[in-house]
């Protein structure tokens, strides 16, 4: 057994993912989440965005939350709205969740964003995450550490992990597969917040195109800030 390793940082320059609009999700929603997800997943694709996740809170009166982005991880204010627009219409008329009010949400996954595709997890190379699995492994279920990336092919595909939260009679190199991966989220830590704000900045920095050359428009508003509020549209529902 190997002792923990704490002294580990992130890698200076991340990884460049490609990432497709259609890329399956390893991680997704049950219940009510999972009727939200199912309806207005075709409806960002169409707008050529990826869902992320739905969650439904009702800490203060019933949320749906639904996080979206581009295939780069990236999305604007603008993009948020536009997904409002279109989402809302066809929650009415699907209704997944009949007889209840309750205030819709677009937003982007934030900085400590939730890993739920390879393309996530392969962009987070570097970075500390904490991953919750359905089974045991390793004799437990939930881990923190750096993510070193993925190996194997098919249903044997697993997430390297370092754990930083191991004893010192526990394994800190542990292999995860990914069909029982349950919950992943990157930590909030000073190099992911110095990654992201340096993408932000390199994304406005980009030359124009002649198109846009031609038709010179305020820069999309992008980067990892959640847009909840201002994007909150009210969903009125008629109990049945």
């Amino acid at each position: 057994m190997s002792e923990t390793d704490t002294t580990a940082t992130p890698p200076a320059t991340p990884p460049v993912i490609e990432a497709a609009l259609d890329e399956p999700r390893i991680v997704s929603e049950t219940g009510p989440a999972a009727r939200v997800a199912r309806i207005v997943a075709p409806v960002l694709g169409d707008l050529g965005y990826r869902l992320v996740r739905v969650k439904i809170s009702t800490n203060q009166g019933p949320v749906v939350q639904i996080m979206a982005e581009r295939p780069d991880g990236t999305i604007s204010v603008d993009d948020c709205e536009k997904a409002s627009v279109a989402i809302s219409p066809v929650l009415d008329v699907e209704d997944p969740m009949p007889g209840q009010a309750y205030r819709l949400e677009l937003s982007s996954p934030g900085i400590d964003r939730p890993l739920v595709r390879e393309s996530d997890i392969l962009r987070a190379v570097g970075h500390e995450a904490r991953i919750e699995m359905m089974s045991l492994h390793y004799n437990r279920k939930r881990f923190r550490g750096w993510i070193e990336g993925i190996e194997g092919v098919g249903a044997a595909r697993v997430l390297k992990l370092r754990r930083i939260d191991a004893r010192a009679d526990e394994e800190s190199d542990v292999r995860l597969p990914l069909v029982d991966l349950d919950e992943a989220r990157l930590v909030l830590t000073e190099a992911l917040i110095r990654e992201s704000l340096k993408a932000g900045k390199a994304s406005l920095e980009e030359p124009a195109s002649d198109e846009d050359a031609a038709a010179p428009e305020e820069a999309p508003r992008r980067g990892p800030g959640r847009f909840a509020k201002r994007n909150a549209t009210p969903v009125p529902r008629k109990a049945k």
